[in-house]
């Protein structure tokens, strides 16, 4: 991660003196703390997209991960500067030798937040009943369960047993999860996996309380009870979050100051871009992330010179963990054919795309679904012989004519679903791809733009043949992309929601190399097995892979402590605002 500052730049978003001296009290923050950082003030954000549940075991979409990080923690969870697994409600743990018996310790009074699912209203201490109790219900069936197939399914002993149990109306415990004492939670694997504590890391690993089930069930989604460093104060949906301080949080920093530092978040959703920015051109956004495609170079500006000159506020970048694609639905009669999947694919010009439709905001998709991260190279994913799509129009036509539809001719009536918000990106990309496909293929299709809400669980309930996505990591790991196209995640009945493989893409042989991943110790035979996993996916063509996200963000200058990751992960526990009135001072 590199932190760029950028000079003010005429005719787009030139933030003065207007934006510094804008004397909003809800920012303002407080005294300042220990060790230089400063005291109270409300963080404001906007997000594009509203969420949809922030229920742990159905958080499935970005804005809810965001939000739902800041209201409850698991065992552990990632270090916002590096993505490494760092302690939370666990303090400490450790395995043995072969990696399949991990033994967690459960930090001292740590509590949920005050609520009226608890007696006289009060959170109480959280112990391994509670991560016993919630990992129980990671692994029961529920048409909302979005996190058991990328959690504990294939992983936890007995998992799969309690899933097959529970569909069937029975309920049965996780029999490889067990609770010693209150501190002390013991969970025993299927077979080694190092990288466990990345699972655990995730949303359908946060704790939350059985009162609240009881209390609000399905309405969990709107009425969270954590132990993280907010609560939710305020919700009014679609238009405005405020999250308040969790007075009882357990963290404290090195200096001794009671985290978190600020007294809120407040959290928009202005779903135009551009509006967005106007927002933070005012003064009443403290940070945005991701530009509007027609500004961003504008933004940018020319980074070499900025460094020395005068700046209004502050940019940060990252490479990120995040694919954006088109989605072909394999198990419906028109994209089981692998002929046209590769037609589609090789008619389109990635480069062209990220070079000038997202005006380098991305790289073009060259290598498959897993993104280029030199890490994962040095660790051997083995990105160099993977044989990715370029624009090849002969080689498109050819398969065109082998799937049936020689020029296009007898070509069905076709839609690309895309959902709205995120400004104008989207669509872009959609009516390039359209012409590319008419230019290249003589085939027309039609572009219905729809919410995200309704366009999500379209996907997942594959009632659309033909829709843009895109997945960002839920943590470091190539298999993060992978398990996209597991066949085992695919549900036996067609009319149950799919949540993680959503193009419904089976394959024997890919399969097998994802599986035999999970239990390869040595992490250059590991990251090797899935980069040939990651060709079967090019040979086969499951999904249109169209460009590699980075990330940018905008943010004031009086907002410090938050540095920006691949995976745009965000843990406000330790950010802080300097006073605008100190800022003036400097």
């Amino acid at each position: 991660m590199r932190k760029i500052f950028i000079p003010l730049l005429a005719g787009v978003v030139a933030i003065g003196v207007t934006s510094c001296g804008n004397e909003n009290k809800e920012a303002a923050a407080g005294s300042e703390g220990k060790g230089g950082v400063y005291l109270g003030g409300v963080m404001r954000m906007n997000e594009v997209e509203t969420f949809k549940s922030l229920n742990p075991i159905s958080v499935n979409e970005v804005v809810s991960y965001h939000i739902g990080t800041q209201l409850f923690e698991g065992l552990v969870k990632f270090d916002q500067n590096d993505l490494s697994v760092k302690p939370a409600v666990a303090r400490a743990w450790e395995t043995n030798a072969n990696q399949t018996e991990w033994t967690f310790h459960i930090r001292n009074g740590v509590k949920f937040i005050d609520d009226p699912c608890f007696e006289g209203g009060k959170g109480r201490t959280v112990t391994a009943t509670d991560f016993k109790y919630c990992y129980d219900k990671l692994c029961s069936a529920d048409p909302n369960n979005a996190q058991f197939d990328v959690t504990f399914k294939d992983r936890v002993v007995g998992a799969n047993e309690t899933y097959a149990s529970t569909k069937a109306g029975k309920a049965l415990p996780v029999s490889g999860i067990k609770v010693v004492n209150d501190s002390t939670l013991v969970i025993n694997l299927i077979t080694p996996y190092a990288g466990f504590l990345n699972i655990l890391a995730m949303p359908g690993c946060w704790v939350y309380p059985k009162e609240a089930v009881d209390k609000y069930g399905a309405d969990m989604r709107i009425h969270p009870v954590g132990t993280g460093p907010f609560f939710l104060e305020t919700a009014k949906e679609g238009e405005v979050l405020i999250l308040k301080k969790n007075q009882n949080y357990y963290g404290v920093d090195k200096n001794g100051n009671k985290l978190p530092y600020l007294d809120g978040l407040k959290y928009t959703f202005i779903r135009e871009k551009k509006a967005e920015i106007l927002e933070f051109k005012s003064g009443n956004l403290d940070m945005v992330y991701r530009l509007p495609v027609e500004v961003f170079h504008e933004i940018m500006g020319d980074l070499e010179n900025a460094k020395n000159r005068k700046t209004d506020f502050q940019v940060l970048n990252s490479t990120a963990f995040s694919t954006f694609y088109f989605g072909f639905m394999n198990s419906h009669k028109l994209f089981d054919n692998k002929d046209l999947r590769l037609a589609f694919n090789y008619a389109i010009d990635r480069k062209k795309i990220a070079d000038f439709t997202i005006q380098g905001e991305g790289d073009a998709a060259i290598y498959g679904i897993v993104p280029y991260v030199e890490a994962f190279e040095k660790d051997g994913y083995n990105y160099k012989n993977l044989k990715g799509f370029t624009l090849d129009v002969a080689k498109a036509k050819e398969h065109l004519a082998k799937a049936g539809y020689p020029d296009g001719k007898g070509f069905p009536k076709l839609t690309l679903q895309i959902n709205s918000g995120g400004g104008d990106r989207n669509i872009l990309i959609a009516e390039v791809v359209q012409k590319m496909l008419k230019e290249n293929l003589n085939i027309d299709i039609d572009i219905n733009t729809i919410p995200f809400a309704e366009h999500l669980d379209n996907i997942v309930s594959g009632k659309v043949d033909f829709y843009r996505t895109s997945w960002v990591a839920d943590y470091p790991d190539p298999e993060s992309f992978l398990t996209l196209f597991y066949g085992k995640h695919i549900p036996a009945d067609p009319n149950e929601k799919s949540y993680v493989n959503q193009t419904r893409f089976k394959n024997a042989r890919f399969d097998s190399l994802f599986e035999a991943s999970f239990v390869e110790p040595d992490v250059a035979k590991r990251f090797g097995m899935l980069s040939q996993a990651e060709q079967i996916l090019l040979d086969e063509a499951p999904f249109m892979p169209i460009f590699y996200d980075e990330n940018f963000r905008l943010e004031q200058l009086n907002v410090k402590n938050f540095p920006e990751n691949a995976m745009n992960y965000m843990d406000l526990t330790e950010v802080y605002l300097i006073p605008k009135e100190k800022m003036k001072k400097k």
